[in-house]
């Protein structure tokens, strides 16, 4: 089974001392570094017991540490579960207990989150070519035949709960080398790195196609805009984002005084993770002198699915035609089979997901006999083989390019005592998507909005909190009392933002 470690290795046979990345504190490692790094991390894991075949979580914020601990790991033989060190302490815990890892590494040098979920499960620091990391062991159970796994990435399911998307070895390797031929990634090339490497998007689609093409990754913790200008005017060439990146930057560069980016060296960018507005991606267009790239994917999927190639100037909003050797299909009896060539989109191929962990159920809901992926989500096909995404009909919001679950938000609502119901829905404003929550309250009732986001705060990463909190004595409903979610911005359009 070729695994995603041959990558690093192939690049250290043939361009040892080929940058390979950098990062916000100040480190720069070339490949045979970063191959040195993830084997001096990869025995540090074996002398605290870690096995292959075990789970190892890496608790985490973009730096080298953190790519260190994905090698290190696969190149053992044991799974990595990136998740994002933002994560708040119970959401962390629901993921521990479902996941049983072995050991618990934490990006100290660079997140604070890190270093208070260390401080909270008592983690040791260690240091080493690999720099500074904290570690916490734990107890491994159950022990589950993961040997061609080697992430899982955990999602949310509809109840609220945790669910642990495996990807295969031979998942990443596709998805990265599908990422890296679109953009025809080479040596020479620099690819910014802000996307979250605990997100399937930064993971497959920047590190791991990077590693495959033999690119330099320049790595970012957090989002900056006038970091990310620095970097496109100092020799960055792909500019991987979600739109609300973008527009920030656009912001940024027109407080300095100028209407264009005009960046000596950018030659790609895409923008993933949320729908395209026709006049935002003018727009957009316009400031950096380039053609946007749009795609569909979800981690699911290893990412991309679908991408386009589209010229400067092209009206196409579509998310493009199917990746090579992936295969996309229409299932139009999510929708009573009407005819109108709208339905259910569904993926199959070699980035398709192996399942969900520990998770049958879910795994069989999710992938038919035939392997194919059913996504949830609602498109069409047009006449140029290109997919449109018309919906969403497991509700996800896309907001900053992360995930956000409406179940989990309105779990975290429904625990104040003051909330009798709650429902959380998205919204599409400024080429992002809103997370919106409408609570209901007793009739005569008064409700501090203040204190109910604090209250969330509390218990929910900040992509997750609401933007805007509506409070109502009642919420449209149907006869059986299930909230009717497609009205609710119509209902309460006038207390909106």
């Amino acid at each position: 089974m070729a695994r995603v470690e041959t990558f690093l290795a192939d690049q250290v046979n043939t361009r040892p001392q080929a940058i390979a990345l950098s990062d916000s504190i100040g480190t720069t490692w070339t490949f045979a570094d970063l191959d040195s790094a993830s084997e001096a991390l990869a025995d540090q894991l074996r002398s605290a017991g870690v096995q292959a075949n075990d789970r190892v979580l890496v608790l985490s914020e973009n730096c080298a540490s953190a790519v260190a601990a994905l090698f290190a790991c696969w190149k053992m033989g044991a799974v990595a579960i990136p998740v994002n060190a933002r994560q708040t302490e119970s959401e962390v815990q629901r993921i521990l207990a479902h996941a049983t890892p072995a050991a618990v590494l934490m990006t100290t040098a660079v997140s604070k989150d890190a270093v208070a979920h260390a401080e909270r499960m008592g983690a040791v620091e260690t240091t080493g070519a690999f720099g500074k990391i904290h570690m916490a062991t734990l107890t491994a159970n159950p022990d589950v035949d993961l040997r061609d796994v080697a992430v899982l990435l955990y999602t949310t399911g509809t109840t609220g709960d945790p669910k642990g998307v495996m990807l295969t070895h031979g998942n990443m390797r596709f998805g990265g080398l599908a990422s890296a031929n679109l953009r025809k990634m080479g040596p020479g090339d620099v690819i910014y790195g802000v996307l979250p490497l605990t997100h399937v998007f930064g993971l497959v689609s920047v590190v791991t196609a990077a590693c495959y093409a033999g690119v330099s990754v320049q790595l970012e913790s957090r989002f900056s805009a006038a970091a990310l200008y620095d970097a496109v005017m100092n020799g960055v060439t792909i500019l991987p984002a979600v739109p609300q990146m973008h527009a920030l930057v656009m912001q940024y560069t027109k407080e300095q005084g100028l209407t264009q980016l005009g960046s000596p060296s950018l030659r790609y960018v895409s923008s993933g993770g949320a729908p395209l507005d026709p006049a935002w991606k003018r727009k957009a267009e316009a400031f950096y002198g380039l053609p946007l790239q749009n795609g569909f994917g979800m981690t699911e999927t290893s990412a991309g699915a679908t991408a386009t190639s589209s010229p400067l100037g092209s009206s196409d909003i579509s998310v493009g035609p199917k990746t090579p050797g992936t295969e996309i299909r229409i299932d139009d009896q999510a929708v009573g089979g009407d005819g109108a060539g709208v339905g259910e989109v569904l993926v199959r191929g070699p980035n398709v997901m192996k399942g969900y962990y520990l998770n049958p159920i879910e795994t069989e809901k999710a992938l038919d006999a035939e392997g194919w992926l059913h996504t949830g989500d609602l498109g069409k096909i047009d006449e140029h083989g290109h997919l449109h995404i018309l919906g969403r009909s497991k509700e996800l919001i896309i907001h900053g390019g992360f995930n956000v679950y409406p179940p989990e938000v309105e779990a975290a609502l429904n625990d104040h005592p003051q909330v009798i119901q709650s429902a959380v829905v998205g919204r599409v404003k400024d080429g992002d998507e809103q997370v919106l929550a409408f609570v209901q309250i007793a009739e005569g009732d008064e409700i501090d909005s203040d204190a109910l986001r604090r209250f969330v705060g509390e218990r929910l990463a900040g992509y997750k909190r609401p933007s805007q909190i509506v409070a109502a004595t009642s919420l449209p409903a149907a006869p059986t009392g299930k909230i009717l979610k497609h009205k609710l911005l119509a209902t309460f359009a006038d207390q909106l933002d």
